[in-house]
């Protein structure tokens, strides 16, 4: 049977041909995305729709805490600050407030970034070890 979307079938077969630091670029751009649409919709008051931004944010918060390598002392450090990011997204959904929301946006968005500069300096390691 035919993928009645081909941007879905795009977005399955870039997530299943990703390398693991993909991924998580990957999910630092989801929650990006749906910490912003919930500013978006609380400055709109669309409760419903901010509520269901916040939700998906903090899914994809979550999974990146619960999948972190607590063998590093790094992971350590990354898991109080998904829980701090987490607590932003809750007291912003609760309250309908647009600081907290941006609060954890910032956040993501400097952890995304610094993901972003480490890939890239990985990559440029294994070429230059060629």
């Amino acid at each position: 049977m035919l993928n009645a979307n081909p941007y879905q079938q795009y977005q399955q077969n870039a997530i299943k041909g990703a390398s693991r630091g993909d991924l998580t670029l990957m999910l630092y751009n989801g929650a990006i995305r749906f910490i912003r649409q919930a500013i978006r919709h609380t400055r709109e008051k669309n409760i419903p729709e901010s509520h269901n931004a916040v939700v998906r944010a903090q899914e994809i918060i979550s999974h990146l805490s619960n999948t972190l390598n607590m063998e590093y002392r790094l992971s350590s450090n990354l898991a109080s600050i998904y829980e701090y990011i987490n607590r932003r997204l809750m007291e912003g959904n609760i309250k309908k407030e647009v600081m907290f929301l941006a609060e954890a946006l910032d956040l993501v968005e400097e952890l995304r970034n610094t993901w972003q500069r480490a890939l890239k300096q990985a990559r440029a390691d294994v070429v230059a070890e060629r």
